[in-house]
């Protein structure tokens, strides 16, 4: 008996499998590179966004950085020790005799023969000096200065002693500042020295006139002279860098003179001062030193009417060519204006804009850098607070 065979399920016949058309792979393909295209796009956008926010970050942390070096310094401008001007005394019952004469030189050199005791007095009654183009005697301090920018001078004693912890040691030939604290040497107007030598003045336990020589000697403090200003590069002359820069008073090849500027803060391209002068006292009448202090209460000894009260009077100034001897002497606070830019130009931005900075315009600069002004007001806490009464 024949039996019917059938086939084995395992025998069954295959399904031909076809491969992708030219047409689905030319359209996977262009949704590849689509896709491909997309995503270098976004990192190519993402890239850029962080360079400028990195840019944007760097001109902030400059400006920042530039208004705190000068607001650091500037707050320290008249500091002498324990040393105070006979003008800015409130004790004092008598007129004044150390009042500034005349605007000092800040950049004549140290000797002997220019350095008289008029000129010093000079230089210790102002201590911040700012003139709105080179002085005279800056010519060779002051190089490549950028056009309509300010020039700043502060001057004080430093803070700490030679020989203390991070402090400078003494080196022979520097300009030093030593304040007596002996009221006989005070008397007999033994009252401070500025000089490399003759050191002698006592802190305490000085008696007679002349004093003896008894007793611990006084601080001496170095002197410190910074003169600040915007140079039209950084590093290396035509390379186009606005820079904040400083130039030190200080010791070099045996000459004392404010030395070739450093610079500090690169990209600021505007700087612009203004100052508040205490000219008018608490009573509304003009400071006069060439009379004693005259007392409103000559028993509680409150609001002298002939001297100034600490705070600046009507609107901050900016002086013409040269500021006066009593506007310096007298000047109790510096509005600080500054123009950052940033430290690369932007691929496709163009800065049309103009800036203002104490009347003075700045730009259009037409280029491709981003800029940003920075203002502050500080207070100089050593001049306008020897001057503040109940």
């Amino acid at each position: 008996m024949n039996r019917l065979s059938h086939p084995s399920p395992c025998r069954q016949p295959r399904r031909r499998q076809d491969g992708f058309t030219l047409v689905e792979l030319m359209i996977s393909v262009a949704v590849s590179f689509a896709l491909l295209l997309a995503m270098i796009s976004f990192l190519v956008n993402a890239s850029q966004t962080n360079r400028e926010l990195a840019k944007a970050n760097s001109q902030v942390e400059s400006g920042r950085f530039a208004i705190q070096a000068l607001q650091n310094d500037i707050l320290q401008a008249g500091y002498w020790g324990n040393f105070m001007p006979q003008f800015d005394d409130l004790t004092l019952s008598s007129v004044p005799t150390d009042v500034p004469a005349a605007v000092p030189d800040p950049c004549l050199a140290y000797d002997a023969a220019n350095w008289t005791s008029a000129y010093k007095t000079n230089l210790v009654g102002i201590p911040l000096q700012v003139y709105d183009a080179v002085p005279g005697s800056c010519g060779s301090v002051v190089t490549s200065r950028k056009a309509n920018t300010d020039v700043l001078v502060v001057r004080h004693a430093h803070t700490c002693v030679p020989g203390e912890t991070n402090c400078e040691a003494s080196v022979s030939g520097k300009l030093y500042f030593q304040a007596s604290g002996c009221e006989s040497e005070i008397s007999a107007g033994q009252r401070w020295v500025l000089d490399t030598t003759g050191f002698t003045l006592k802190q305490r336990g000085c008696t007679g006139t002349p004093p003896t020589t008894t007793g611990a000697l006084a601080p001496v403090r170095k002197f410190v002279s910074n003169l600040y200003y915007i140079r039209d590069y950084a590093n290396s002359a035509g390379d186009g860098i606005p820079t904040l820069v400083r130039s030190e008073f200080d010791l070099a090849s045996g000459t004392l003179a404010h030395q070739t500027a450093q610079p500090l803060v690169e990209g600021i391209e505007g700087f612009k001062l203004e100052l508040g002068i205490d000219n008018v006292s608490d009573a509304g009448l003009p400071v006069d030193f060439t009379q004693a202090i005259n007392w409103s209460d000559t028993t509680t000894k409150t609001s002298p009417t002939n001297r100034g009260d600490g705070a600046p009077d009507g609107s901050f100034i900016r002086c013409t060519g040269t500021c006066t001897a009593a506007q310096l002497m007298n000047t109790v606070a510096v509005k600080l204006h500054l123009l950052v830019r940033s430290s690369e130009a932007t691929h496709g931005y163009t800065d049309t804009k103009t800036y203002t900075l104490a009347g003075t315009t700045f730009g259009p600069y037409n280029d491709g850098f981003k800029r940003h002004v920075f203002t502050t007001t500080v207070r100089l806490m050593n001049v306008a607070g020897r001057r503040e009464t109940p």
